[in-house]
């Protein structure tokens, strides 16, 4: 019989960049595949902003007034104000949708096999966070060129400015996103734990109404809405659009990142995550 030529084992040595931006690049293909394949998902990214800005700021304009605030130097439309807001709306949501496929991908079981590869936890899930991240801004710039024909146009260098404001702030909600996503059992428990980040995070927040108006009204709410991280990712949008930099929404963004991706590493960890727990627990992990 013919000799059988074992096959060489692979290399144990430590992974080099290319192979870590192959892994990238498959997790973020994936990702924008999926998406390309579910129009009605992106549809529905444009139908809330646009919802808000058609038909909410048309009725608004009269009754809420915005006066002169930094970084505008005039009075602006309501639905100027607002677009900063919109743009954080759909970081918002794609970013809890992000987060969604992590369950489902749980409880069909492919996140088992991305989890069980030998690159580490933490380049697993950032990587699936940037591919989260890429598909959200496409989003928010096809709102904003929808918004542009609408007349509600900001600085032309403003769109440019205000990339490393929106990746930064979606990094934080998909971060977020993942976090939520381990203390999630089951899919269908996903929309019930959601509606109470979702739309607290949002209507607390400067998204819609300057904050100096939420003080006026009610001063429990304006501390809420400041203890809100949502609410300087918005400020960090809005103050980019005109080429400002708002230090201190910069540090909350930065640092809520940091400690919800922290968190997030810790909670898929095998081997003290809340993954863990749950699979001991008879959980749907």
């Amino acid at each position: 019989m013919p000799e059988k030529v074992a096959a060489a084992p692979a290399a144990s040595g430590p992974f080099g960049l290319r192979h870590y931006l192959i892994c990238l690049k498959g997790i973020v293909l994936r990702e924008c595949l999926r998406f390309l394949h579910q129009r009605e998902r992106f549809i529905s990214s444009l139908v809330r902003p646009l919802v808000w800005l058609f038909i909410f700021a048309a009725g608004f304009r009269q009754v809420l007034g915005v006066s002169i605030i930094p970084p505008y130097k005039t009075y602006v439309l309501y639905e100027v104000y607002i677009t900063p807001g919109l743009c954080g709306m759909i970081l918002l949501f794609s970013g809890m949708q992000s987060s969604l496929s992590m369950v489902y991908d749980r409880e069909m079981g492919n996140m088992r096999i991305l989890l069980v590869s030998p690159f580490p936890r933490w380049y697993l899930l950032l990587s699936k966070m940037l591919a989260g991240v890429s598909v959200s801004i496409a989003q928010v710039y096809a709102f904003l060129i929808v918004a542009w024909f609408w007349g509600v146009k900001a600085p032309p260098l403003g769109y440019l400015f205000v990339l490393p404001a929106l990746f930064l702030s979606g990094m934080m909600l998909c971060a977020l996103g993942m976090l939520l996503s381990s203390m999630i059992k089951q899919l269908e428990n996903f929309a019930g734990i959601m509606n109470f980040v979702i739309f607290p995070g949002y209507f607390a927040s400067p998204a819609l109404y300057p904050l100096w108006r939420i003080q006026e009204a009610s001063p429990l709410l304006y501390k809420l809405c400041l203890a809100n991280p949502f609410t300087y990712a918005v400020e960090l949008i809005r103050f980019a659009f005109y080429g400002q930099v708002d230090w201190v929404s910069l540090g909350v963004v930065a640092g809520c990142t940091l400690l919800f991706l922290g968190g997030a590493i810790i909670a898929y960890d095998p081997s003290r995550g809340l993954i863990t727990r749950k699979q001991g627990t008879g959980g749907n992990g």
